[in-house]
């Protein structure tokens, strides 16, 4: 499976402009699915601007999407603020999969950063769960940024069938040394392959780091193909790996993490009768 890893860097607060990127990026590299940063689609220093800009089902931004995946047979992932289905008013930072058959599917943030210039906790509404997306016949998980910190993201993910971990993220350039070490842990301590983009370009004094990249279930870094686009400003990549979401199950009986995982006997509680 060639995957597309768009290390751009969006336009705050415009959602057009931004999925007119995402279709040239997409047409440019011809991969089958193509990956853009957290928040792409609305840029992520952009405050209450977040509840103008969240996404709905059926609006102009997810049909210009679903026409992009659909022209180019392309699965579409994308970061971008999504209005909530449950509560109105309240509002998601979610990763979006959008297939060429006009499958949509979403997973919103499970933990939010409440530290430095990062007070998502202020703005969305936290998912509790996180279960995988169907896409080119496999199984593929999705989350977002700071939830690589949290082992039990990706082990529920992995759990629940992913064969495939995706990671979108808008860190700053302080944090990619930390991502480079714990993205590495993630794809080990599950067995499968982990794809992370990461957005660059500077907003609002806050300057984000790159680093985008895919890693094997050993952990090892996969090739880059990079890919020529005439819009690449300063510090954006476009490139493609080639990833097969099969290796999990060849590698997952000889490191076994996943079995051991799911049998291990639950800790006793605390106290007693």
């Amino acid at each position: 499976m060639k995957i597309a890893l768009a290390e751009l860097a969006p336009v705050p607060g415009d959602l057009e402009r931004n999925v007119a990127r995402v279709a040239e990026s997409v047409h440019a590299s011809g991969a089958p699915v193509s990956v853009f940063p957290e928040l792409f689609l609305s840029g992520y220093r952009v405050g209450d601007r977040f509840h103008r800009l969240a996404l709905r089902e059926g609006d102009r931004t997810t049909e210009a999407l679903r026409s992009v995946a659909r022209t180019e047979r392309t699965t579409v992932i994308v970061g971008a603020p999504l209005a909530s289905q449950e509560r109105k008013g309240e509002i998601h930072n979610a990763v979006l999969a959008v297939n060429p058959d006009g499958t949509l599917f979403f997973q919103v943030k499970r933990y939010l950063p409440t530290f430095g210039p990062f007070e998502e906790g202020a703005l969305f509404t936290p998912a509790g769960s996180s279960a995988p997306a169907s896409l080119e016949g496999h199984r593929i998980g999705l989350e977002i940024c700071y939830d690589a910190f949290f082992p039990e993201v990706s082990r529920e993910l992995a759990l629940r069938g992913a064969e495939l971990l995706v990671n979108v993220s808008a860190a700053p350039v302080t944090s990619r040394r930390l991502f480079d070490k714990v993205l590495p842990a993630r794809a080990v301590e599950n067995a499968f392959p982990v794809v992370y983009v990461n957005r660059v370009g500077v907003e609002d004094g806050v300057v984000f780091g790159g680093g985008s990249g895919a890693w094997d279930a050993r952990g090892e870094r996969f090739p880059e193909s990079p890919v020529a686009l005439s819009s690449l400003g300063r510090d954006e990549r476009l490139f493609v790996v080639d990833i097969d979401p099969g290796e999990s199950a060849r590698w997952r009986p000889f490191r076994p993490v996943l079995r051991d995982a799911s049998t291990r006997p639950a800790a006793p509680s605390a106290g007693g009768a």
